[in-house]
């Protein structure tokens, strides 16, 4: 075993976990998951069979990663933040046949208790707000906020709001990195870093 597992977690016969990871505390991964290197699964994280989860990772306790939940490397969940596979559950209709597939691009930060809608598409570095319910596809670099969570700007990959408005154009600096970011049709792009 070349991960780190803590003695109360349940890791799955056919479980893909790679190097330097760690599971943590009553964690739970199916056998059916795959999981990078670096990775952390924090207290009572759950982890399905139909996931797939990058390098780098952080999943911060008391989340479930259902099924058709894709997360590409660097992607960070904060704690107690949800996400969903079937859009209109009813415990008396079984829909697995009607799983969504959300998909979580890199970098991008979930924060603590906000709610991923099944079904949608968060881009690359993306910041969701504390308590935030993203129920829409969101772009690469955006902040959003609110219920249902709205754009209230842009994100440096650092993690650093810039001065840029949500729509037009123009060109920011992170001031922690100096990385060249320019807005145009609405896309932020990350011209050098």
């Amino acid at each position: 075993m070349t991960y780190q597992k803590h003695e109360s977690a349940i890791v799955d016969d056919g479980a893909l976990i790679g190097d330097g990871s760690r599971v943590w505390h009553f964690a739970h991964v199916c056998a059916g998951a795959q999981i990078g290197e670096g990775c952390s699964l924090g207290q009572n994280v759950f982890v399905g069979n139909k996931v797939t989860i990058g390098n780098n990772v952080k999943i911060q306790n008391n989340v479930s990663v259902y099924d058709n939940v894709h997360l590409e490397s660097d992607v960070f969940c904060g704690p107690s933040m949800v996400f969903t596979n079937v859009y209109n559950p009813r415990s008396f209709i079984e829909r697995k046949s009607e799983y969504k597939n959300t998909l979580v691009k890199k970098g991008a930060t979930l924060g603590a208790n906000c709610t991923i809608v099944c079904g949608v598409t968060i881009g690359e570095y993306a910041l969701i707000g504390a308590g935030a319910v993203i129920n829409k596809d969101v772009k690469a670099f955006a902040l959003m906020v609110g219920v249902p969570a709205k754009q209230i700007g842009w994100i440096s990959k650092y993690g650093e709001q810039l001065d840029l408005p949500l729509t037009g154009t123009g060109t920011a600096i992170c001031p922690h990195t100096n990385d060249r970011y320019q807005l145009e049709d609405e896309q932020l792009t990350l011209l050098s870093a």
